[in-house]
């Protein structure tokens, strides 16, 4: 390349000043610290030890509601202006913390349970293996006795249909013909592969097909999650 062919180097952005710097910049005095949180409620507070509490979201916010924070806070601002501040404040958007996952708590299981479970989970993965290739993955499986109607369901995500448990009815798992246990655990797994392979989880054509193919009744002798 010739020297006539050269380019020059356009220099790169540089990155956004941090939120205590803008502030300050814009003319924010006589506060001792500066601290964001995520708390909706509560978008600019000012403690009385000068710790200013500002919203992390309005890193991000353009220099006129930058402005407009140092506005609200400065000492003598009219009610009217610093009403007027506030309102150039919500034009921002800012988010709330994500929402922690529930986890559910439960009791540990009596040991009858413990030792049902124990079979029910090796026989699951023998039926994943004879059935499904091995291709369903690891669910937990807990008994409840608060089933009246049903004797086992799926429990999955509704919007992501992603499989959460499999649950079946403690008085009949303790109780009732082990074939029968066993051939209920097989239609909540039919019910486990709808939901892992992004079918609808019914008792529709799909399920009857799969049923008659493991070898277990089409019919829905343990009822889905309500």
């Amino acid at each position: 390349m010739s020297p006539g062919d050269a380019q020059l180097a356009l220099p790169l952005d540089a990155p956004p000043a941090p939120l205590d710097v803008r502030l300050r910049t814009m003319g924010l005095r006589e506060v001792a610290a500066i601290r964001t949180h995520r708390n909706r409620s509560v978008l600019v507070s000012l403690t009385r030890q000068g710790v200013l509490r500002v919203h992390a979201d309005y890193s991000g916010a353009p220099d006129r509601v930058i402005a407009a924070i140092v506005r609200f806070l400065r000492r003598g601002v009219s009610a009217a202006e610093r009403r007027r501040a506030l309102e150039v404040l919500r034009t921002w958007p800012v988010s709330s913390p994500a929402p922690k996952p529930r986890v559910a708590r439960r009791a540990p299981p009596p040991p009858a349970d413990v030792k049902a479970l124990v079979k029910l989970t090796a026989r699951w993965h023998e039926l994943n293996a004879q059935h499904f290739e091995g291709g369903l993955r690891d669910i937990p499986i807990h008994l409840s006795g608060r089933m009246r109607r049903r004797l086992g369901q799926l429990v999955y995500h509704r919007s992501t249909n992603a499989p959460i448990e499999i649950v079946l009815k403690r008085r009949f798992v303790h109780r009732g013909p082990w074939a029968d246990v066993e051939e209920t655990l097989l239609h909540e797994m039919v019910h486990q592969w709808q939901a892992e392979s992004g079918r609808r989880v019914d008792h529709g054509r799909e399920f009857r097909r799969k049923a008659r193919e493991v070898g277990i009744s089409p019919r829905a002798v343990a009822d889905l999650a309500s």
